[in-house]
């Protein structure tokens, strides 16, 4: 019986996760399936910097699993908490980490890069490929700087084309794991209905990064102006530059919705609208928007959720982002990710292990029911949410400054919320992890 063969659409966590679990499953390994992934970026720019990510609950036994806690905990910024901060960088709330266990405190003991979170489970993946090829699996094969103009299927195979090459191939199975702005999605489903699977918050951001000062430290500073503006300024992993996640509220000024695309202006257009909202906001903005300016790393989109009924078609099935991103505002998407990848392997081996014509729609029906109410619990946010972290007027941004300094003095606030309304980065707390048979990897070790 020839192995399955699966294409994988995105080198990021949940794409890389998955195919991790894929070679550590209880199954004999020439039996295992041939694993492509697939990523749009060139190998040299796949795992940028990007913003900083937290691992909680659930994200943290799957990291342990396959053996990367250690490197994890070893690459992480080191951010101590969180600051909220006036024009005069006066601090009037501030939540330090909680390194206990005892609740989900804003800031996880495990913050991360983005990028290099996503290299980790990378390389992590070729070394679990590298151990199941010595016991007779097929290696894990990695194509960087190309992507899918076409995917098509008969019900017994999905055929795609690879848009640089130009080559056609036919895989059992395709996984899109190609984040929020997924191409696989918008091919399988259909572009025009995806602006009705994309619920938009009414928040437009900018995510970069700047060069790191003296005057910066290991606190995130999180920085409010009226008119539903706010920043937070961050640490990275090397101390050498500053993350900035930049953001406006806003469902009355079109140019946010405009400027998202490549015909209106793209990243010159972005920047430029910013700078426009922030350049008489005061606090730190003058050297923001300066660093804004000459970054390398920018990228601006709506903060949305992916919301949709079905996360599989055929033999093609969403991942993470691509079929049901929570937002930054969730704390979830991280957890999310790698609870996703590791329920998803699990669910595929009995049809891994089964003949090459089996039907792949039962263990794709279980992982749609089984991880609906997870991301539903992961998407849930509490009333106001959006509105609320982004006042706009001088009082509102005074009563959230209250209201902050109240929660600093009270944590077991946290702990009730989380424990009564199954809300935010506490959910993260409550996902199960199955005993799907995987062999635990050794731990990568420093």
């Amino acid at each position: 019986m020839a192995p399955k063969s699966i294409l994988i659409v995105g080198c990021g966590i949940a794409g890389s996760t998955l195919a991790s679990f894929l070679q550590l499953s209880n199954i004999p390994g020439s039996e295992k399936p041939k694993i492509i992934i697939l990523e749009r970026a060139s190998k040299g720019k796949a795992h940028l910097r990007g913003q900083n990510i937290d691992i909680r609950g659930v994200g943290v036994t799957i990291i342990r699993k396959l053996g990367l806690e250690d490197r994890i905990r070893a690459s992480t910024t080191g951010e101590q908490g969180a600051l909220m901060v006036d024009e005069r960088n006066h601090v009037w709330a501030q939540n330090e980490v909680e390194k206990e266990g005892r609740f989900q405190s804003p800031t996880s003991d495990i913050e991360i890069l983005r990028g290099r979170l996503a290299e980790l489970c990378w390389k992590n993946s070729q070394r679990i490929s590298a151990e199941a090829e010595e016991n007779g699996a097929t290696p894990i094969d990695y194509i960087f700087g190309d992507y899918l103009d076409m995917i098509d299927q008969d019900g017994q195979k999905v055929r795609v084309r690879f848009a640089k090459s130009g080559e056609e191939r036919e895989f059992d199975l395709v996984v899109g794991a190609d984040g929020m702005q997924s191409l696989t999605r918008k091919m399988v489903w259909g572009e025009e209905g995806d602006k009705h699977r994309l619920k938009s918050l009414h928040m437009y951001a900018g995510f970069f990064s700047i060069p790191r000062e003296e005057v910066d430290d290991k606190w995130r500073r999180w920085f409010h102006a009226p008119g539903r503006r706010g920043i937070m300024l961050r640490p990275d992993d090397q101390g050498l530059r500053s993350t900035v996640f930049m953001y406006v509220v806003n469902d009355k000024d079109s140019r946010f919705t405009q400027v998202a695309t490549k015909e209106n202006g793209g990243i010159e257009a972005q920047k430029a609208l910013l700078e426009e909202y922030y350049k008489d906001a005061g606090w730190k903005c003058d050297r923001i928007i300066r660093g804004m300016q000459a970054t390398d790393d920018f990228y601006y989109d709506a903060v949305s959720q992916v919301k949709m009924d079905s996360w599989t078609k055929g033999r093609v099935v969403l991942l993470g982002d691509a079929g049901y991103c929570a937002s930054p505002l969730s704390g979830m998407g991280t957890s999310l990710a790698f609870a996703a990848s590791y329920k998803l392997a699990g669910l595929l081996q009995g049809w891994i292990k089964s003949d090459e014509h089996a039907d792949v729609t039962a263990a794709l029906e279980k992982y749609n029911e089984q991880m609906r109410p997870i991301v539903k619990d992961a998407q849930k946010l509490a009333p106001g949410q959006v509105n609320m972290m982004a006042p706009e007027t001088l009082w509102g941004i005074w009563f959230l400054r209250l209201f902050a300094w109240s929660l600093s003095h009270a944590s077991i606030i946290f702990i009730l919320f989380g424990k009564l309304f199954n809300l935010g980065p506490q959910a993260a707390d409550y996902i199960p992890v199955d005993d799907f048979g995987f062999k635990d990897m050794s731990p990568w070790k420093i």
